[in-house]
Formats: C-alpha cells, sequence, structure tokens
C-alpha cells in the first residue's frame, strides 16, 4: 500500500483479517465455542480481544433487529434485567434512563465509535494497553442487552441463541479474558454448562 505522498506504509496482515478467520470458524460452527475463542499461535492478546469485540456488536444488531418486533418504548419503558436491575444509558450527557430499544441501539452506536475510532485503535496490528482497558466497560454495556432479551423477551433470545449460541461465546470470551464480574452474568449461562457438564459426567459414570 503507497500514500498519497509516496511513503510505503508496511502491514503484517491485511486489515480484518483477524475479524475474517473469526467468521470462519462462526460459520464453520457457531456451537464450536473453543474453537472460535481459541486465538492463532504468536496473535496478539489485545487484537484478538478487540477484533471479538467488534464481531460481537456486529451479530448483536441482529438481535437488536429481531427485538424491535415487540421491544416497544412504550411496553418496555426501562433498560431492566429482572426486578433488581435497572440500567442507565450512558449515551447521553448525564447519563440516565432510557426505553429498552433505544438503550440497545444507544449502546451499540457507542460501541461502534469507540471500537471504530483512530485516536484509541488506530491500529489492527498492535493495541495500546489503555485502549485494551476500555474493552471491559464496552463488556459491560453490551452485556445488558442479552440481560434485558432474556428476562423480558425470551422467546426471542432463546431463538437467537440456538441459531448463533452469541450468549454463550460471549459470557465464555469475558470470563476467559476477565473483561466481566461473574456477579454481573445474570444470565444463567454459567450454570447451564455446568449442570451439562455433570449430566454427561454421570451419564458415563
Amino acid at each position: 500500500m503507497v500514500m498519497a505522498e509516496g511513503t510505503a506504509v508496511l502491514r503484517r496482515n491485511r486489515p480484518g483479517t483477524k475479524a475474517k478467520y473469526i467468521q470462519q470458524n462462526i460459520r464453520s460452527d457457531c456451537s464450536n465455542i473453543d474453537k472460535i475463542l481459541e486465538p492463532p499461535e504468536g496473535q496478539d492478546e489485545g487484537v484478538w480481544k478487540y477484533e471479538h469485540l467488534r464481531q460481537f456488536c456486529l451479530e448483536l444488531n441482529g438481535l437488536a433487529v429481531k427485538l424491535q418486533s415487540e421491544c416497544h418504548p412504550d411496553t418496555c419503558t426501562q433498560m431492566t434485567a429482572t426486578e433488581q436491575w435497572i440500567f442507565l444509558c450512558a449515551a447521553h450527557k448525564t447519563p440516565k434512563e432510557c426505553p429498552a430499544i433505544d438503550y440497545t441501539r444507544h449502546t451499540l452506536d457507542g460501541a461502534a465509535c469507540l471500537l471504530n475510532s483512530n485516536k484509541y485503535f488506530p491500529s489492527r496490528v498492535s493495541i495500546k494497553e489503555s485502549s485494551v482497558a476500555k474493552l471491559g466497560s464496552v463488556c459491560r454495556r453490551i452485556y445488558r442487552i442479552f440481560s434485558h432479551a432474556y428476562f423480558h423477551h425470551r422467546q426471542i433470545f432463546d431463538k437467537y441463541e440456538n441459531e448463533t449460541f452469541l450468549c454463550h461465546r460471549f459470557t465464555r470470551f469475558v470470563m476467559k479474558y476477565n473483561l466481566m464480574s461473574k456477579d454481573n452474568l445474570i444470565v444463567p449461562i454459567l450454570e447451564e454448562e455446568v449442570q451439562n457438564t455433570s449430566s454427561a459426567g454421570e451419564s458415563e459414570a
């Protein structure tokens, strides 16, 4: 690649290569979460986490589109998950309550703006630690979309999850890289996996 002023820019790989690698593994078998989350040898961890987060946001847009059919501002007036959790939307000057579908759109738009920011992520080859540190707050915010869908639009959540294993993959991802506290993972996927493992163990015995 040659820039306008004639200086050559050397790249170790083409832009988006890692994203394509992740997408190929998802297309190959979206239920094989271990394989999808396993980085290629020599892969920079920060870039790997970043590329996965871009992919999660991409796929969460698909869930957001499906939620629009029944998650209306007059029925889901707040971003909630169970009766205990009400989330404030950070897209405003001062965080405030938003209807759940607006919160979902604002959060995904905000995540896309940050992840596409030249200030924080100018390179797809290496990423500064200070920028990698921002990924945890993106994870916490977008996870709320899963939790709202699970507790308030269960049929839509289950159908999408059966097709994509997205929440399972996201949960394993944030646990693997310590991007979220276990206490905040309120969709009971971890318990479900523990039960499945126990059942498999019992049937073998």
